[in-house]
């Protein structure tokens, strides 16, 4: 039985096993549903089980447990460490969804759902491959799983645990479905990410919520202050302005920068696709090079003072941003936080005081493509899409990809079928079902060319 005869004959239990995921509300970032961390994580040992896997386990850790599944095929063969984590953001804005987020619905060949996409339906593409090479007896390769709970919170617990279970989680290569395509019809494989770095600030004022015509202009407002701070960030030319921040970011080298112009790219397109008149970026730099191989700096959350319904005249005794720099490859996060905060420090006037606390972050990544893993990922998407896939850098993070590499000591090859369309992280994501099911073909032929040419 083909691959395609396979998902073919067995498409309605892969998309109930898909919709029992969606259903578990697993929003690692949220107390509130810390006993739903734990029922996904059984349930993925159940799938996992029933998928072919010899052995399955849930793994405590300091925070949301682990998944751990072997599959053992041969001693001699190559070993492939599948991760994916079953985490997903919260839901809110609930009223901008335009169905239920944690009950999948299909329409127009999309499913919808939180998590459709980042990462239960791409763990399920993984799952749904390994699945078919094990029941059709073409499994030539070992195969680890290891799923955790607290990917959208910066990985915390992920270090110590690869580091307490190194011998266990011993592999060749790393395969991970967690990153984007640049297009359905264009297919690409993702060859490196952005670092990151997330910090909080606080900027306390005067000791309590002042009447604003009492004291307006007499006291500094810890808004202002912060807006004005955080408008000093990044200069009218798009470059950062913290102070070594570009110390140890390298050139795009010039062919790459040749590849990366041959990527199919309209920019009229891509602002309309989300709403705005023009872009901005660093001087100097195309979009596509702006949002995959340049640092940026975001402020992702800025609050304080009164938001409730109608007007109240206050100065805010306090204010409140969350902020984040994705890096590039050869930056240390480590070191840009402490620059960070030590630039915020400095540019906060006496009027205030500011407390800058980092909360996580991580390496940049980049995946050499002439090792056989990635050759076989250029053979498994040429398969099922039918035609070669691109290298391409992308813009997003995945911290723990950087870890792989120091603690386990091997590469990771990024899998992804996520496409712009699909919204992650924000109302109605969805997942496209033609391109899920070419998923699962192109990682089964994966397995068929590594265990071949390893």
């Amino acid at each position: 039985m083909t691959v395609q005869e396979y998902i073919a004959a067995h498409r309605e239990r892969f998309m109930e096993e898909w919709g029992s995921l969606i259903r578990i509300p697993s929003v690692s970032c949220q107390a509130e549903h810390k006993a739903d961390m734990r029922r996904c994580a059984e349930r993925w040992r159940e799938l996992l089980l029933e998928a072919g896997c010899q052995k399955a386990e849930v793994l405590p850790s300091s925070g949301n447990p682990f998944v751990y599944a072997e599959y053992k095929a041969d001693s001699s063969a190559p070993t492939v460490l599948v991760y994916a984590h079953y985490d997903v953001m919260p839901v809110e804005p609930v009223e901008e969804w335009r169905t239920d987020p944690w009950e999948p619905s299909v329409r127009d060949g999309r499913l919808y759902a939180r998590g459709a996409d980042d990462d239960k339906g791409q763990a399920m593409i993984q799952a749904k491959a390994f699945e078919y090479m094990v029941k059709s007896g073409q499994m030539g390769c070992n195969v680890k799983f290891i799923f955790e709970g607290e990917e959208e919170i910066g990985s915390p617990s992920l270090e110590a645990f690869l580091e307490e279970h190194k011998e266990l989680l011993k592999a060749d290569i790393i395969l991970v479905s967690d990153t984007s395509m640049i297009g359905k019809e264009t297919p690409s494989i993702t060859t490196g990410l952005r670092g990151l770095a997330y910090w909080q600030i606080e900027v306390d004022g005067p000791n309590r919520d002042l009447h604003s015509g009492h004291f307006g202009g007499a006291v500094k407002n810890p808004i202002n202050a912060l807006c004005e701070m955080l408008s000093k960030v990044v200069d009218e030319h798009g470059k950062i302005t913290i102070p070594g921040f570009y110390d140890d970011v390298l050139p795009i080298p010039e062919e790459e920068r040749k590849m990366i112009a041959q990527i199919p790219f309209d920019q009229q397109k891509y602002n309309k696709a989300i709403g705005v008149e023009e872009v901005f970026g660093e001087a100097g730099y195309s979009t596509l090079e702006r949002n995959s191989c340049r640092p940026s700096f975001d402020i992702c959350g800025i609050w304080g003072g009164y938001t409730g319904e109608g007007s109240k005249t206050v100065l805010p005794g306090k204010a409140f941003a969350k902020v984040s720099c994705r890096l590039v490859a050869n930056q240390d996060h480590e070191k840009i936080s402490r620059a960070f905060v030590k630039y915020m420090e400095s540019l906060a006037p006496k009027s205030v005081r500011i407390k800058v606390i980092p909360m996580h972050g991580g390496q940049g990544y980049v995946c050499p493509i002439d090792i056989p893993a990635y050759k076989a990922a250029e053979k498994g998407f040429e398969k099922a899409f039918g035609v070669r896939p691109l290298a391409a850098r992308r813009g997003g993070s995945i911290p723990i990809i950087a870890a792989f590499e120091q603690i386990l000591g091997c590469k990771t090859i990024l899998m992804g079928f996520g496409l712009e369309q699909n919204a992650i992280h924000s109302p109605n994501e969805s997942m496209d079902l033609e391109v899920w099911e070419k998923g699962i073909i192109a990682v089964s032929e994966f397995y068929k060319n590594y265990s071949e040419n390893h």
